[in-house]
């Protein structure tokens, strides 16, 4: 199947050097792997049942978003048990400390991936 993608010249830049460093033969095993290695973590994250104790961190442009951000972090406030928060010149990493249901903290996960200002979204999770 052959698709088109907008994605900013930087990201392509950067994802045509990391796998030439690895010795990967084109770009297209590479989307390939990393496609997998997409669907694998959502997978892991899908799997999760009852209840858990994770961490979520998150980086984003501040001022892009701040305001939704807060917003949703206030609509999962019963299983956000803490955060930790620091910046970096525009950007800010962010770590969100939850224990609840994995529906819950799924959801959450899902969410703060919708903006378009976060950049990445990482779970750690521990199941109770």
């Amino acid at each position: 199947m052959r698709t088109s993608f907008n994605i900013p010249d930087e990201l392509v830049a950067e994802f045509d050097r990391a796998w030439r460093d690895e010795g990967i033969e084109n770009r297209s095993r590479a989307v390939r792997e990393a496609m997998r290695e997409f669907v694998e973590s959502h997978d892991r994250l899908e799997d999760v049942s009852g209840e858990v104790v994770a961490l979520v961190g998150f980086d984003y442009r501040h001022h892009d978003v701040i305001r939704e951000l807060h917003g949703a972090q206030h609509e999962f406030q019963d299983v956000i048990l803490n955060t930790s928060h620091t910046h970096q010149g525009e950007w800010c990493l962010e770590s969100l400390f939850c224990r609840g249901p994995a529906e819950r903290v799924r959801a959450l996960t899902y969410r703060l991936r919708d903006f378009d200002a976060v950049r990445r979204v990482k779970v750690m999770v521990i199941r109770e």
